[in-house]
């Protein structure tokens, strides 16, 4: 009975080892739904939240509070048949910063190319390697990307794995489904899935990567010890990342930064010199020309 008790003890713990990456919260809404039973989608919120909660993606061990936080909120547009479907998804994803509750915002997206086939009570299975459906490459697609983003900002370039397995799940996509369905060829759009994982991938963006690294351990994360410095430290960050954007300019990852960031640059220089304020809103504004008034409360 002991041994019995010491297996049971053993598989346990190891079952608290490889506990899941992401902690992901997953809402369906359909504003539109016509003809399609309210039930799939109840059931389909259910299979993907599963999908994550089940899914090993890595081999590193998190802790239940290392866990990235993630909110995905996906909206039905469309209803093609009763069982195939538009919308898009909403991707939220949070990594902690040291020695706060504040949890900094790594990923803020919106996908508007989410086109899926599902049907009530089917799993929502992935299988590395091969292509199983479009939804399930989707939702493994922005898994690696999110854990690429928060390994950028705990070590230099620290993401890679993760995005060259995203880009793997891109090249799996058959011809004839990235044909039918956007966001996985470059002539789709120029904000798609092709665009993002080839931006976090180029060399030419390599020095942005840096400079998110060095944003969030060297800035943010001192910010509760020295707050001073640690602004220095983010404003050089963000110089990094003006320099890629002229050499790269109109990049998809650059404005994805600007839409994560936004609030929390505003809030991180609001205590800053009046020459840091002006610095970080027109670097903001670089980014993100269409949200220039927002920005403009710097430099008031």
């Amino acid at each position: 009975m002991k041994r019995l008790f010491f297996t049971l003890l053993s598989i346990f713990a190891i079952g608290n080892l490889v506990a899941q990456e992401l902690n992901v919260n997953v809402t369906v809404n359909t504003p539109k739904l016509q003809t399609a039973d309210p039930a799939l989608f109840t059931n389909l919120e259910t299979a993907i939240s599963e999908f994550y909660a089940n899914m090993k993606w890595t081999e590193d061990v998190y802790e239940a509070e290392e866990r990235i936080n993630v909110n995905i909120n996906i909206t039905i547009s469309e209803e093609k048949t009763v069982r195939d479907f538009r919308g898009e998804m909403t991707i939220q994803a949070t990594r902690p910063v040291f020695g706060s509750d504040y949890e900094a915002v790594i990923l803020n997206h919106v996908d508007k190319d989410f086109n899926f086939t599902y049907e009530q009570f089917q799993p929502v299975q992935y299988t590395s390697n091969s292509f199983n459906d479009n939804l399930t490459s989707m939702l493994a697609f922005y898994a690696y990307v999110i854990l690429g983003l928060d390994a950028d900002t705990f070590s230099a370039l620290g993401g890679d794995k993760h995005f060259q397995l995203a880009q793997e799940i891109v090249n799996l996509v058959p011809q004839s489904v990235a044909s039918s369905v956007r966001g996985w060829r470059s002539v789709d759009n120029p904000r798609n899935r092709y665009w993002m994982i080839e931006n976090l991938l180029t060399p030419r963006i390599q020095p942005m990567r840096q400079a998110l690294y060095d944003y969030h351990r060297l800035g943010l994360d001192q910010m509760g010890k020295e707050p001073d410095v640690a602004r220095v430290f983010i404003m050089d960050s963000m110089e990094k990342i003006a320099t890629v954007d002229r050499n790269y300019p109109n990049s998809m990852i650059i404005q994805m930064f600007a839409v994560s960031k936004s609030t929390e640059v505003i809030s991180i220089f609001m205590q800053g010199t009046q020459e840091q304020k002006k610095k970080a809103a027109d670097i903001m504004i670089r980014f993100d020309a269409s949200n220039a008034r927002k920005f403009n409360i710097l430099k008031r």
